[in-house]
This record gives C-alpha cells, sequence and structure tokens, in this order.
C-alpha cells in the first residue's frame, strides 16, 4: 500500500512540475492585468504577443473603430464630406452613455461628429454618423458586420455602432478582431488628426472635449486609438503608437481599472518597441540580370524592383536577412509596364518576412513583319556588299 501511495505521490509530483512549466511557457514577457491581450505590428499584421486572444468579449466603445472605419472610407470614397452638414435623429438623441447632448433636429459637420466620436467617444455623435452613411441605423450596423467578415473578424458580431451592451448579450469580438479593425483604420491618415487630440471643444467652445484615452498625453509616440468601458466590458483599449518608423497595435480587454487597462497597454507596447525594429532590405540590385525579350521590339529588358516594403525584424538580427531572388530569363512580347518578372523574398530563419516584386520598366512592343522588313533594308543599306 505504501509503494502505492508513493507511486502515487510521485506521478503527483511530476505533474504539478509539468504544470509549472507549461504555464511558465504560456507566460508573457510583460505583466497583463487583464482577460485578453494582443500585440500587433500595425505594418505586416504580424502578432508579436498575445493571451486569451481569440476569447470573445464585450468591447465596449472600442466599437467604435470599426465605426469610424466605415466613416473613414465613406469620406475617402467620395461618398461623404467633412463639411457635410448632419441632422440628428430621435435615435442619435436618444442614446445613453458618453454622449454631447446632441438634440433632436441639431446639426453639425462630419468634421464635428468624427471629433466627437474619436475623442469623447459620444455616443450620440458616432450614431448620428452611422445614420449619415448607411441611411439608418440598422443599415449601419449591417455594413459593420459585414466589413467585419471581410476583414476576417471571425469572432465579432455587432448589436450597434456605439458599444453600450445593457440590453445586450451577443454584441461580442476579441482582442484580436480588434487589432484587425485597428489596424485597417489607422491605414487611413486622416484619422490620427483626430484620435491623436488631447483637448478640443466644439460649439464655439461651450462643450469641451477631453480625450479618453490618456496614452494620448502620457505616452511617447501615441498615435490612438479607442477606450472602452462598461459594467460589463470592464476597461478596454486598442492603443496605437508609432517610434523610429516601428508601429504597434497593443489590445487590452477586460481589465479590472482604468489603470490596469493602461498600464498593459504600455507595457506591451515598451516591450515591442524594445525588441523589434522596422527595416527596409536593401536589394543587391547586381544580382538582377537582364531578361532577355522574345518577338520584342527591344531585345532585352533591365528589370525594376517595385518600392521596398518594410520588415519587422527582431532588434540586433538585421543583417541576418536573406534574400532569394527569382527572376526569369526571357519573356515574349509584348511586354506590359509593371509586368512581374519575377520576385526577391526576404527571410530570417526560414520564415518569410516579405516579398518584392521584380517588375518590368516599360512597355515593349511585339515584333511585327514590317518592323523586321524595315531592319534587314537597313541592315542591307549598310552591308550593302
Amino acid at each position: 500500500m505504501k509503494k502505492v501511495i508513493s507511486v502515487f505521490l510521485c506521478i503527483g509530483v511530476v505533474m504539478s512540475l509539468f504544470c509549472i512549466f507549461a504555464s511558465a511557457g504560456e507566460k508573457l514577457p510583460v505583466e497583463v492585468r487583464a482577460k485578453s491581450v494582443v500585440l500587433m505590428d500595425q505594418t505586416t499584421g504580424k502578432v508579436l504577443l498575445k493571451q486569451n486572444e481569440n476569447e470573445k468579449l464585450y468591447p465596449a466603445s472600442v466599437t467604435k473603430i470599426m465605426s469610424m472605419l466605415l466613416v473613414m472610407e465613406a469620406i475617402d470614397g467620395n461618398k461623404i464630406r467633412l463639411t457635410d452638414t448632419v441632422p440628428t435623429s430621435s435615435v442619435a438623441a436618444s442614446k445613453g452613455g458618453s454622449q454631447i447632448w446632441l438634440k433632436e433636429g441639431e446639426s453639425m459637420s462630419v468634421d464635428e461628429l468624427l471629433k466627437a466620436t474619436a475623442v469623447y467617444s459620444a455616443n450620440d455623435a458616432c450614431t448620428a454618423l452611422g445614420e449619415y452613411v448607411a441611411g439608418s441605423d440598422e443599415g449601419f450596423v449591417t455594413m459593420m458586420n459585414e466589413r467585419a467578415a471581410e476583414l476576417g473578424m471571425k469572432n465579432t458580431h455587432f448589436d450597434n455602432c456605439t458599444g453600450l451592451d445593457d440590453e445586450s448579450e451577443t454584441h461580442l469580438t476579441t482582442a484580436y478582431d480588434i487589432a484587425l479593425m485597428s489596424r485597417e483604420l489607422m491605414k487611413h491618415e486622416l484619422i490620427k488628426e483626430y484620435t491623436t487630440i488631447w483637448m478640443d471643444s466644439l460649439r464655439n467652445g461651450k462643450t469641451e472635449l477631453v480625450n479618453t484615452n490618456k496614452l494620448i498625453r502620457f505616452y511617447e509616440g501615441a498615435t490612438g486609438l479607442k477606450t472602452g468601458t462598461t459594467s460589463k466590458a470592464g476597461c478596454c483599449v486598442s492603443a496605437t503608437a508609432t517610434r523610429e518608423g516601428t508601429s504597434l497595435i497593443a489590445v487590452v480587454m477586460g481589465a479590472g481599472n482604468s489603470t490596469d487597462r493602461f498600464e498593459t497597454a504600455k507595457a506591451l507596447l515598451n516591450w515591442g518597441f524594445a525588441n523589434y525594429s522596422t527595416v527596409t532590405p536593401s536589394v543587391e540590385k547586381s544580382l538582377i540580370t537582364d531578361v532577355n525579350v522574345l518577338k520584342g521590339e527591344e531585345r532585352t529588358l533591365t528589370p525594376q524592383v517595385s518600392p521596398s516594403k518594410t520588415v519587422l525584424v527582431p532588434k540586433g538580427r538585421e543583417r541576418d536577412l536573406v534574400q532569394n531572388i527569382e527572376l526569369t530569363t526571357a519573356v515574349e512580347a509584348p511586354v506590359e509596364s509593371n509586368q512581374k518578372l519575377g520576385k526577391i523574398t526576404v527571410s530570417l530563419d526560414g520564415d518569410v518576412l516579405g516579398e518584392y516584386d521584380i517588375t518590368a520598366p516599360h512597355y515593349v512592343e511585339r515584333l511585327t513583319f514590317s518592323t523586321v522588313f524595315m531592319r534587314m533594308l537597313g541592315a542591307l543599306c549598310k552591308n550593302p556588299g
């Protein structure tokens, strides 16, 4: 019996050690005081740190990232303008929570409503914008869910454009999905003119706006993006920042208080900036040889490399990048301008970090019978003997 007990004790010790080592293996290199986090490189979309990144949680006003994305896409698509005047509906005026106290029939410009949404997280302003873009609040929410699906936000469902969740059990998303829509929103440079505002006002100074994202004032390089807080969601934030050419997105969901939210976001961003750098690989152009043009008015082409994209590299490993060049030896005319002739693959330790097209610098006409005849005639004239 003692032997049996000893065996079970040994098994228990081994299992305990296994659990300790497993937990240690999953432990992030920064202190996380939240239910779920993601650290993503904004340029490449590479996830650098994650914890419970696919757990469905209430996002609160972080929802407005998708709302602002649709507004920005409507602006960039020339469907609406910043100077457009937007009337306030009864639906928008009735929104609770954070608001700028819009009255039914009151009008504000898209610029003012976007500022109120981005800086002060105003639910009435956000709803008014959504109605203006889609024609109705319901139509805008449909657009939000459709756009989420297009972005690959597989674990997201929006019930509204604001993040209010008192009457909702299905308004859910994940830290990873928030990072995806944050990255998409930050592709619109204009949004940073709003998300980096610390203090401003509306109504000729009568309505003061103070950014709910304290990182904008206190974190070097902060560019946005959006906070959110409800009793169901806890304290959430999608924090974006840029330093020395590297842009990161830190998503924090379900923190117990505002301090934990911001401290966790800062810890994630600090770790990312300390451990990664963004570089533009230098292509050795002498390795790119001329390409023969078959049946073309030009016999050869000197390929060009498309404008280089940046890659994210662990600091200190910049010189370890490996370039592999694939280039066709011949191409048949006609050759289109910027036609792909090959590619350069940049990798590190076998992992592909980026690919760059090698293309034709200009159009090459296909050789015609008349052109061949004229060339032969010219050659005979030069060498009549």
